[in-house]
């Protein structure tokens, strides 16, 4: 099978690059496929390809860019000139540009292959029935949230044109089939990138380090974060350090700067910038507790996959979506009520004054992370390619 994967890849900064980098790493060493054909977003620097593992042959061709209203176009262009036999769309709604028009008509890509009939999965990471408009950065303006959610429920219908929509969530896949008649949604978890070795849930000597990874400015905000540690080093001989690894939100540039300004009389605050997947690791490794600082949810959180893959107690908002996450997957940590100082306070304190707690926590979510390995996620996306192809057949 030769493979094409339309999405952002490192070193782009585009929103599920990192995603597509582990989804690629694991599909390259799946025997059915001979080639990998990346249609990505264009990038100053080269595409990260630096896998151990042999593997097929993997092609790029940069053939979109954020916001740009020609992308409908352009991908068109490149699936006709590559000649995938199969295309996987990783995606959220607004994967193509925070600019409406432009979002919109990137989603309209997997209708466009349906037309062509050629065999598609959208893995489609949130949807709109599930994403607060206000707090996501979209716009507070409520007539023009209806008519943003009149638009996605059309979008909704287009991306269901695909063979297969491939959700994150059992309740991504529930509330499609309930409201759109949807017989082609499936559950695929997000799965863990990496699966180190079981680590010793020891800290390293030196300060706390308490850390948030993210893009920042929208429904993730990193004051209530400052201020709770705030409060807890006024009231215990604790040494923390705060870490807020990532980058402002598209929609919110500017964001961490003035977060950075309005602190920065406060001690032992650490801004990454945007984080190298190189990095990654040592930013979890040196973390004692990873926070999650939302006032909502828009999907399944890459980030709590990534701190149980490498044994961290994590703390996090009392939301839907979360909240179901944790039940479904089987991972645990402090929940605390969204926007509230004293709450978020009293979770990370409960955390960093229980060794054995933390540690235990570390263990149940090392656990619940090695229980989706992308070596088996992929496994999932291959079967459902090749379920596609026998039901094309059958209908033939």
């Amino acid at each position: 099978m030769k493979l094409a994967l339309v999405t952002a890849y490192p070193p782009s900064k585009v929103t599920l690059n990192e995603y597509a980098y582990h989804l690629v790493k694991y599909f390259r060493q799946k025997a059915e496929i001979t080639e990998i054909v990346l249609l990505t977003d264009t990038t100053e620097g080269e595409k990260d390809l630096s896998f151990v593992e042999d593997g097929c042959k993997i092609t790029v061709q940069e053939c979109w860019s954020f916001n740009s209203y020609s992308n409908l176009f352009s991908i068109t262009k490149a699936i006709n000139s590559t000649k995938p036999d199969a295309v996987l769309f990783n995606l959220q709604f607004m994967k193509f540009g925070d600019k409406k028009i432009a979002a919109a008509l990137g989603l309209l890509l997997p209708w466009v292959c349906s037309i062509k009939k050629i065999p598609n999965i959208v893995l489609l990471h949130n949807i709109l029935e599930q994403v607060d408009l206000n707090t996501a950065g979209f716009t507070k303006n409520k007539l023009l949230q209806k008519i943003y959610n009149s638009i996605g429920t059309l979008l909704t219908k287009f991306i269901l044109k695909a063979d297969v929509v491939a959700l994150t969530m059992p309740k991504y896949v529930d509330i499609l089939k309930e409201k759109y008649n949807a017989t082609n949604v499936i559950n695929i978890p997000h799965g863990t990138f990496e699966i180190p070795e079981e680590p010793s849930y020891e800290l390293a000597p030196g300060p706390l380090k308490v850390m948030t990874f993210g893009k920042f400015g929208t429904y993730k905000k990193v004051e209530i974060l400052i201020e709770a540690i705030e409060k807890i080093r006024k009231r215990s001989q604790l040494n923390i350090e705060v870490v807020i690894a990532g980058t402002d939100n598209p929609n919110v540039p500017g964001y961490l700067k003035e977060v950075e300004e309005k602190y920065k009389n406060v001690p032992q605050i650490t801004f990454t910038g945007y984080v190298e997947e190189s990095d990654v690791a040592s930013i979890f490794q040196e973390s004692a507790v990873v926070v999650f600082p939302y006032t909502s949810t828009t999907g399944s959180s890459g980030v709590l996959h990534q701190a149980g893959s490498y044994g961290k107690a994590v703390v996090m908002p009392n939301l839907g979506d979360l909240a179901l996450l944790v039940k479904d997957e089987g991972y645990e940590g402090e929940f605390f009520e969204p926007n509230s100082v004293d709450s978020l306070t009293e979770a990370i304190e409960n955390i960093l004054t229980n060794d054995k707690y933390r540690r235990n926590l570390g263990r149940i979510n090392y656990k619940a992370a090695t229980s989706l390995p992308m070596s088996h996620i992929t496994d999932l996306y291959m079967e459902s390619f090749h379920n596609i192809t026998r039901k094309t057949l059958f209908n033939y």
